[in-house]
């Protein structure tokens, strides 16, 4: 059990990492992530503004975030090293992790995203970007939980 809450706090890690590189700033998603927000429509003051009132909330949303990266990096540990301790190849194990994704969080995403007061025009790009990451993520996860299963 200490194998998987270790491997699941570097899950967790792996999550914030490729979070923050995968909305940041210079790539297509993260461009998209701010049109999402709605950044694009302020002006360079107003953003600075905004930014500058955030960053007391930071380290409180990256605590949640961080919290929230922990529980999925957990499943899909468990997920892959009962697979594989009971007997199923390395491949099946991320698979049961990629149709968790395909069922649970993929269908989260898109309530979220359905539901929200997003811009029409990138609700798709938004969609696919969120799942996307979140596949790739999961994915790294799976593969290292197999190697130390």
């Amino acid at each position: 059990m200490i194998t998987i809450i270790i491997l699941a706090i570097v899950g967790a890690i792996i999550y914030a990492v490729i979070g923050t590189l995968w909305y940041s700033g210079s790539t297509p998603m993260g461009k998209i992530h701010m049109r999402y927000l709605g950044m694009d429509k302020l002006s360079p003051e107003e953003r600075e503004q905004k930014m500058k009132a955030g960053k007391s909330m930071m380290p409180k949303m990256y605590a949640a975030q961080m919290l929230l990266s922990l529980l999925t990096s957990f499943w899909v540990v468990f997920v892959v090293k009962e697979s594989i301790h009971n007997g199923l190849s390395l491949p099946m194990g991320i698979g049961f992790s990629v149709f968790s994704w395909l069922c649970f969080m993929v269908p989260a995403i898109g309530t979220s995203i359905l539901w929200s007061n997003c811009d029409r025009s990138i609700a798709w790009k938004k969609f696919f970007s969120d799942i996307g990451s979140n596949l790739i993520t999961i994915l790294i996860i799976a593969l290292i939980a197999g190697f130390f299963a």
